[in-house]
């Protein structure tokens, strides 16, 4: 494990599905939302997919004593979100956004008593113990027959190192 590959580690975990421990899958492969999940922007995005990519808006090394650090990565997920339906109404793409919101939200809060996300970082969304998510005005998407947009933003904490 390095901080060179904690958006790896963190789109795997929202990959991932095991049936059996009660979190939603995300991976529409899986029964869930999202046709893609990948850590990175790509240069081209798809068009009329769902999708959803994780890429860190700040890296932090805490230390403690000097001696004691610890890689605090800044996750965003950036979901992007068809407009259009087959009935052309604008309200069931949006509704259908929040629905895949909150599965997020399921998948990112973790396992009941296991904040690591499968082992995979010391914590997640508990220094600040917060998620945040923000939504773009759907007006604008809309308008310009473009995808709806949003965001959810947590930390994540790595396991300390002597250094």
């Amino acid at each position: 494990m390095s901080s060179a590959d904690a958006v790896a580690r963190e789109a795997a975990w929202l990959t991932a599905f095991d049936p059996t421990d009660g979190l939603p899958a995300l991976h529409a492969s899986q029964g869930g939302p999202f046709d893609v999940i990948q850590g990175y922007l790509p240069r081209t995005p798809q068009q009329r997919r769902t999708q959803l990519y994780v890429v860190r808006q700040r890296l932090q090394e805490v230390r403690t004593a000097h001696v004691r650090r610890m890689a605090r990565h800044h996750f965003q997920l950036r979901i992007v979100w068809p407009a259009s339906s087959p009935s052309g109404a604008a309200e069931g793409p949006q509704q259908a956004l929040d629905d895949a919101v909150e599965l997020v939200l399921l998948r990112v809060g973790g396992l009941m008593l296991d904040k690591t996300h499968g082992g995979r970082f010391l914590s997640v969304a508990e220094d600040p113990a917060e998620v945040i998510v923000d939504f773009a005005d759907p007006a604008d998407s809309l308008q310009s027959r473009a995808d709806l947009l949003c965001t959810v933003s947590y930390a994540a904490d790595d396991a300390e190192t002597n250094g």
